[in-house]
């Protein structure tokens, strides 16, 4: 048997053709990133909540943190009716 050749491996260059934006095309970026306070290497649970509360407070839009209180509120009504909890503990007796 003779020596077998081994193929080498073909060079590609890849040029997209129609691409005509800043940087490289292949970038994997989130569209948002610039403006989140709240992605940033690990920091473990508790900095994580700490990082969303702040931002919460730091809110400017008013609207949003009325939004988030009163789906919440829903939510804890919801759980509540759902386990059969007794609101009569809340109203006064008559």
């Amino acid at each position: 048997m003779g020596l077998m050749k081994m193929k080498k491996n073909r060079k590609y260059s890849y040029k997209p053709r129609f691409y005509k934006g800043e940087g490289s095309p292949f970038e994997l970026k989130h569209k948002f990133d610039e403006h989140r306070t709240t992605v940033s290497p690990a920091k473990g649970i508790k900095g994580k909540i700490d990082a969303a509360v702040n931002d919460y407070r730091h809110n400017p839009d008013e609207n949003v943190n009325k939004r988030v209180i009163i789906i919440v509120a829903i939510l804890v009504l919801l759980f509540l009716f759902i386990i059969g909890f007794d609101l009569s503990i809340f109203l006064p007796k008559s």
